[in-house]
């Protein structure tokens, strides 16, 4: 067996660190690559609202979180600048999938869209964010 680690495992052990993210909230990163993501977040009572519904919170934090991923694994720190949710519809399954897309990487800025749905393909809702880099 290699002593090496792959990339997926060498992402969960660092953003492990984020204890919101990976504690509290229960995302999980399912693939990871260049600038890209995958992660999944379980829905529990701990992400609804009193409808029953997912928070937008919980499911801005879900996106978030992959940026962070996309934008940082085996890349220069970056930190989100600017972002901006649209909710498209409601989550009828038990986990959210989120899916960062890179759109642009400039030189000391880029920009990602996270697309989120639920584990029975319906549409959730949609983020651009906008990072600087630091180094």
């Amino acid at each position: 067996m290699s002593d090496q680690l792959s990339d997926l495992e060498k992402a969960r052990e660092f953003f492990g660190g984020d204890f919101y993210a990976t504690k509290a909230s229960g995302i999980v990163i399912d693939e990871v690559g260049d600038h890209y993501a995958r992660c999944s977040m379980e829905i529990t009572r701990n992400h609804q609202n009193a409808y029953g519904g997912v928070m937008g919170g919980a499911t801005f934090t879900l996106a978030d979180y992959t940026f962070a991923v996309a934008s940082n694994f085996n890349q220069v720190q970056t930190v989100s600048v600017t972002s901006q949710i649209n909710f498209i519809g409601m989550a009828k399954g038990k986990k959210l999938l989120s899916e960062s897309h890179l759109i642009k990487d400039g030189r000391s800025t880029c920009l990602y869209q996270i697309d989120i749905e639920d584990d029975l393909g319906n549409k959730i809702a949609f983020v651009t964010i906008s990072g600087m880099k630091l180094g």
